[in-house]
């Protein structure tokens, strides 16, 4: 019987550690994907324009977690663009729906994704279709003095609201943080509260509504799955062992009669997985525990990097903690004996292994690294069986566009600059696209409109190419300035640099 137990003991806690695994795979992928979601480019801004003008203009869609402007060390001015995070993907996607396009500080600035979006959208539909199951609505911009209550009764209008939550402020018991969500009944009130209560004056602020994108047990799916018992472990397969030992008593009792017989016979069992531990029967009816070993290539809770970080050694094996003591049991000498119960002592933490330089020297580098080198986080989708050992930053590509500045003006647009600019630029390589772009110098109607020409190659070399044979080359009384072009502007649609 003792050897059934551990028989399934050692069956049910590979099953327990593969599905724990399993688990956080899936969260850690719901994660990334949501952080991914709260992330939004700005592109086009004025560059006299500073980072608390920017946080200013967007707060009102949500609560903002970071600013980070690209900045020319050389000229000590920003490049033009930034990347925006917020708490939550709501604020974000409203944000991307109602603020492209704006006039600020004399430009329309561009606001889109992040150039790598593609990549999770497979987790992006599928949560997706979860909200799209509930008619929750997200409201921001609300007036810090206007209560759950309130909100609930203005939104009442549109159909019967089965939840009204608004997100309050822990430092500040019984304030909200200007947002929250409201779930209504039928899906038409959902679609009516959004489109007449977006931009409503209500207590002096302009509403901010759309619709949610994420279902709201997002939070449940991102929590990290608890540890089983040990005592609820031992127990749940004695009694599976015994249910077994019942169903094969019939098959099995001839021969286990004819093996007591034999003087020389000793039950037999597989040894444990690496990795186990499992409780033995000793000498006199003493539980005895053998040693933990841990196993490797298994992820242990310690072992797995935060969602920000990613490394290249691998995971590594890390001690497991020992056996909790179970009410009715203590330990001497490695022994478990049966006593009367007593109060519990916490176990003492075992911390993470040492790690080595070259480890230290990866975890360091990689922790330093900023918001916008991150915006390359590699998600794959259902299967993706490796992605938490995937690298979470992709190396930038050297840029193959190319400007032409001051090479035509705005009256010499014709249908055949685009053909005439792409055999001239073939003489230097194999030319993608070519993009013709009108910027006017100011709001004014008579304000100067000066013409870009953006040249795309298949490679760098024949892009340097181009540039070496037209910088400063006269055309038709101007003098042509050739140069390289930021690959994630142009990316963006950003032509404006």
């Amino acid at each position: 019987m003792e050897q059934s137990i551990k028989t399934v003991l050692v069956k049910q806690t590979i099953a327990h550690q593969q599905q724990q695994k399993e688990n956080f795979q899936t969260a850690l992928q719901i994660h990334q994907t949501i952080d991914l979601m709260c992330r939004i480019y700005v592109g086009s801004i004025n560059f006299e324009i500073k980072e608390d003008t920017i946080r200013q203009a967007f707060t009102p869609f949500g609560p903002i977690k970071s600013v980070n402007l690209s900045w020319d060390p050389i000229t000590n001015k920003h490049k033009g663009f930034a990347f925006i995070e917020y708490d939550i993907p709501e604020a974000a996607q409203l944000s991307l729906e109602q603020m492209n396009g704006v006039m600020m500080g004399g430009r329309n600035i561009k606001v889109g994704r992040p150039s790598n979006m593609p990549q999770a959208q497979p987790i992006i539909e599928k949560l997706a279709a979860e909200a799209h199951s509930f008619n929750r609505i997200y409201v921001s911009s609300i007036h810090t003095d206007l209560t759950e209550n309130d909100v609930r009764s203005v939104f009442e209008a549109f159909g019967k609201i089965s939840k009204c939550q608004l997100a309050t402020e822990s430092a500040k018991p019984g304030r909200h943080r200007g947002y929250g969500y409201l779930e209504y009944e039928t899906p038409q009130a959902a679609v009516d509260g959004v489109s007449s209560m977006n931009l409503f004056d209500l207590g002096g602020q302009y509403l901010r509504v759309g619709k949610a994108i994420t279902p709201p047990n997002i939070s449940m799916a991102m929590a990290t799955p608890a540890t089983m018992p040990t005592a609820a472990a031992v127990a749940a397969a004695a009694v599976t062992a015994k249910i077994t030992a019942m169903e094969v008593t019939g098959q099995d009792k001839p021969r286990q009669d004819k093996e007591k017989d034999s003087p020389t016979h000793e039950p037999k069992m597989k040894p444990p997985p690496i990795g186990l531990a499992v409780p033995t029967l000793g000498p006199g009816g003493i539980i005895q525990t053998t040693p933990v070993v841990p196993l490797p290539g298994v992820a242990t809770q310690d072992s797995i990097p935060p969602p920000g970080l990613a490394t290249s050694v691998g995971i590594m094996p890390v001690s497991a903690p020992p056996m909790p003591p179970v009410a009715g049991m203590k330990h001497e000498s490695g022994h478990l004996i049966v006593v009367a119960p007593e109060p519990q002592k916490p176990p003492v933490p075992v911390g993470p292994p040492e790690l080595t330089e070259t480890q230290k020297n990866l975890v360091e580098e990689e922790a330093s690294q900023t918001l916008d080198q991150q915006e390359n986080i590699t998600i794959s989708g259902s299967n993706a069986r490796h992605m938490m050992m995937q690298k979470l930053m992709r190396q930038k590509q050297e840029s193959c566009v190319m400007v032409l500045r001051n090479m035509v003006g705005p009256e010499d647009l014709d249908e055949h600059l685009e053909s005439e600019v792409t055999e001239e630029c073939g003489l230097y390589g194999s030319v993608k696209r070519v993009v013709i772009y009108q910027e006017r110098q100011g709001e004014e109607d008579d304000a100067e409109v000066i013409v870009k020409l953006f040249v795309e190659f298949v490679k760098t070399s024949e892009m340097q190419a181009a540039i070496g044979a037209l910088n400063g080359r006269f055309f038709a009384g101007r003098v042509v300035r050739a140069q390289k072009y930021d690959e994630d502007m142009y990316e963006a649609n950003d032509l404006s640099g």
